[in-house]
């Protein structure tokens, strides 16, 4: 008798507490997710999601990522980078992150290919990873184009070498 109570209350406190929690979609890419490094000198193109664990627009966008890396992973890295984590601030940084999700795409040599930022529905995900994958131009979708080195900076020698100008300004300046 005490063990069918103990049964009865241990399914009691799973049922309040929303059930059995299985791993999110978000959760199953980063777990599987191949360090940024390594998947950009496999010979593979492939894609970078910079995400953050509390964005809600990642993390509705994480199901259809998902199951773009199940269909096209024996062809494609899908690689995800927590702009939360520190052990990533170079990431964020080299690749000018300054919104999730943001979606670094980089062909089989490993070269940048272009970019995306915000959300991406399941037929726009598959436009761009056929894109990759038969090294084509990427489709021209709002938010996403090729990626653009800033200028070199003037020189020393130059009188305006620290004024405020184009050559100067940075994807965070605000000047």
């Amino acid at each position: 008798m005490l063990v069918l109570i103990a049964v009865a209350l241990a399914m009691g406190l799973v049922v309040l507490r929303g059930g059995i929690q299985s791993e999110s979609p978000m959760e199953q890419l980063a777990r599987r997710s191949l360090d940024p490094q390594t998947a950009l000198t496999n010979g593979r193109p492939t894609l970078i999601e910079f995400y953050a664990d509390w964005c809600q627009v990642c993390r509705e966008m994480a199901p259809s990522m998902l199951a773009l890396e199940k269909q096209s992973r024996d062809r494609l890295d899908v690689v995800l980078v927590n702009v939360d984590n520190p052990r990533w601030q170079d990431l964020v940084d080299r690749y000018d992150v300054n919104g999730i999700p943001q979606l670094n795409l980089f062909n089989a040599e490993g070269e940048a290919k272009g970019r995306s930022l915000g959300l991406r529905s399941a037929e726009e995900l598959q436009l761009l990873t056929t894109a990759l994958l038969e090294n084509q131009p990427l489709p021209a979708l709002p938010g996403v184009g090729n990626i653009s080195q800033l200028p070199t900076p003037p020189s020393a020698n130059n009188a305006m070498a620290g004024a405020s100008s184009p050559a100067n300004a940075g994807p965070r300046s605000h000047g």
